[in-house]
């Protein structure tokens, strides 16, 4: 594995967007109870609107970065993706956006190892992923299940496929063919709650 020297992140400055992170998924979650989901999703279409193709692009971005540094909730940003830009389209942005922020994580774990992830993550996160590590001949079969099943964390797996063996080739396909179930539970799911609760 490689792991060249790289410009240590600033941990406060993750820190703090992880803090922001969670204001906002707060804020989020009383803006939709306080006002209703039809509302605030009218709202959110409306922006989407205005921004043209630059929305999309805009929202596959974030997903990409909310996959190496979890900004939001997994699950409320995929449901966000649903109800800005309808059940088929939320979809396929979630998917582009997670499944290409899943290879970069891959890839940039696979460069700059262990010291990246001590910055991307609390110590406890970096203990747990270190123990997913222990059993290295079953790893690929283990990382292929967790990653169908929705109650995975799968940004700390894909860190940890990252400091494994498995081939580039072998990750992407898991990847490719695992994520959209977790995608649909979580996206349509939480979407689901949201308008009924």
């Amino acid at each position: 594995m490689k792991t060249d020297a790289y410009p240590a992140l600033p941990k406060k400055l993750i820190t703090l967007l992880k803090y922001l992170g969670i204001i906002a998924a707060l804020v989020l979650i009383y803006i939709i109870f306080h006002n209703g989901v039809a509302p605030f999703q009218h709202h959110l279409y409306a922006f989407i609107l205005k921004a043209g193709i630059f929305g999309p692009m805009f929202f596959i971005l974030f997903q990409i970065i909310q996959v190496v540094i979890p900004i939001l909730p997994g699950g409320l940003s995929l449901s966000l993706g649903v109800l800005a830009f309808g059940s088929t389209w939320g979809f396929i942005y979630n998917y582009l956006g997670i499944v290409m922020g899943s290879i970069i994580s891959f890839l940039l774990i696979r460069k700059f190892g262990k010291p990246l992830i001590q910055q991307l993550v609390s110590e406890k996160n970096y203990q747990k992923i270190m123990h997913y590590l222990d059993n290295k001949q079953r790893f690929t079969r283990f990382f292929a299940l967790a990653i169908l099943f929705p109650v995975a964390p799968d940004d700390l797996l894909c860190m940890v496929a990252g400091l494994s063996k498995m081939k580039l080739k072998t990750f992407t396909l898991i990847i490719i063919l695992a994520k959209p179930f977790s995608i649909f539970a979580y996206g349509y799911g939480l979407t689901f709650l949201l308008q009924h609760i």
